[in-house]
């Protein structure tokens, strides 16, 4: 593998630098004085600030964007060898790096690489420790998979001393980082199409734990099915969270304000820590917040800071948004695409003040559709109507097998008020005319669904 020289800069290309992790990365290079270019497949928000900060970046990806100039050239796990600008790297014999093994490049130049793992709450559990690393003005530099204010946008460079990061398993990526202190906050069935079952999965979380030296810590939620298969025999130190008493911290005497946030009292091994409120809701958040806490507690971070920096979480991007009101309508914009996630938000969702729930649900990939297609049918039923959408294809093709008439067809049968619709034009208009003054409107899904919300709010 190609071993980027930090103390010498040189241009590096990205190819999909418009995507949330790649345009992080591409900022950190420029803080370090590199050159930087990329192409992306459409103009976004993303791309702009990147142009902004001197980024040269072609929309469209072709050969002629390679030029003999560039010196190693980084590329997704979505981009495969008969990209044309893939191709013409290998060509030109231009050293070339996956996003994943960059990252995990640039971690290892810092004292402490925090990495966040598990199928579900990578995003907002790294967003949580954020706050509490800037309420503690450590000066991270933090790398999230989502938009948080509190650093204003996905990336934020600061010091040499702590980087912090997301960490997903999709492709085996994280078996590229270089770890002193991990958290694996869950692990389920997902990503079926690289994945071969669950057991495949296991065995990729232990190797990613296997990761972290004899002096490092992996913090692990204990409820865990099989969590023995992941800690036993490790160099590194292991902490416990869960709900589970044998676990090393629990929550306790937890309650819920009138908004449904969330606030609990912090138990280690039976002793009171110190109590918590948060300002998200659902049971699954205070477990994020915990795996947050047990690693602020690691790096020194006074409890006070920990209590403020929680408090101060709002939410990120897309995890339980709000996003305004149509007349008497809220509107919320969730980015849950797994069975687990759609039942934690719509279980966040009863706390919620309002009358009925929509859930307008774009299904992500055909594979996954396909894998969970009862799991789907039985998460959506909580909901008092589903509006479906069709499938969102990222980097799938679509073969016909599957489509949400699969899953219309499951909730009719389940006696769900349950409704299709081919386009977001149809979808909107349904949904003006059958909203009703206190209902919740929640958009949900890991594709593009978001805009039909924006489009009614504008109107």
């Amino acid at each position: 593998m190609y071993e980027m020289d930090f103390t010498n800069p040189c241009h590096i290309h990205f190819i999909g630098i418009g995507g949330i992790s790649m345009s992080g990365l591409a900022e950190i290079l420029l803080e370090k004085g590199y050159i930087v270019s990329g192409s992306d497949n459409q103009e976004s928000d993303i791309v702009n600030t990147l142009r902004s900060r001197g980024v040269t970046i072609a929309i469209g990806q072709k050969a002629d964007n390679i030029t003999r100039d560039i010196d190693v050239v980084c590329y997704t796990a979505a981009i495969h060898k008969d990209n044309p600008e893939f191709a013409q790297a290998m060509a030109f014999q231009i050293p070339m790096l996956s996003r994943a093994e960059l990252l995990g490049q640039i971690m290892k130049h810092y004292k402490q690489a925090i990495c966040i793992s598990g199928t579900h709450g990578k995003t907002t559990t790294t967003s949580m420790l954020s706050h509490i690393l800037l309420k503690a003005h450590t000066n991270p530099t933090i790398s999230v998979g989502g938009i948080l204010d509190a650093i204003g946008g996905n990336i934020r460079v600061g010091g040499p001393d702590v980087f912090l990061t997301e960490a997903c398993e999709y492709t085996n990526s994280f078996l590229s980082f270089f770890p002193t202190i991990a958290a694996i906050l869950n692990i389920e069935e997902d990503h079926l199409d690289f994945f071969q079952d669950i057991n495949d999965i296991r065995n990729s979380f232990r190797s990613f734990a296997s990761l972290i030296g004899k002096d490092g810590l992996l913090v692990i939620n204990g409820d865990i099915d099989k969590v023995t298969k992941i800690t036993k025999g490790l160099d590194c130190r292991v902490v416990t969270f869960g709900t589970q008493e044998n676990n090393d911290y629990t929550a306790g005497n937890i309650e819920y304000d009138a908004q449904g946030n969330a606030r609990y009292d912090l138990f280690y091994k039976d002793q009171l820590v110190m109590h918590i409120d948060l300002a998200v809701n659902g049971d699954h958040n205070i477990y994020n917040s915990i795996a947050a806490i047990i690693i602020a507690r690691e790096l020194g971070i006074t409890d006070s800071d920990i209590q403020a920096g929680l408090l101060s979480f709002t939410g990120t991007k897309r995890r339980f948004e709000y996003k305004g009101r149509i007349g008497n309508v809220t509107v919320i914009d969730d980015y849950a695409h797994h069975p687990t996630e759609i039942k934690a938000t719509l279980h966040a969702a009863a706390r919620y003040p309002h009358r009925d729930t929509w859930v307008v649900f774009q299904p992500h990939t055909y594979s996954r559709t396909k894998a969970f297609l009862p799991q789907f049918a039985e998460a959506l039923s909580l909901a008092d109507h589903v509006v479906l959408a069709d499938i969102y294809a990222a980097r799938e093709i679509d073969t016909g097998e599957i489509s949400s008439r699969d899953i219309e067809q499951l909730l009719i049968d389940m006696n769900v008020d349950v409704h299709y619709f081919p386009s977001f034009e149809e979808i909107e208009k349904f949904l003006l005319t059958n909203c009703k003054d206190n209902d919740l409107l929640i958009t949900m899904g890991a594709g593009n669904v978001v805009l039909i919300g924006e489009e009614l709010l504008n109107k």
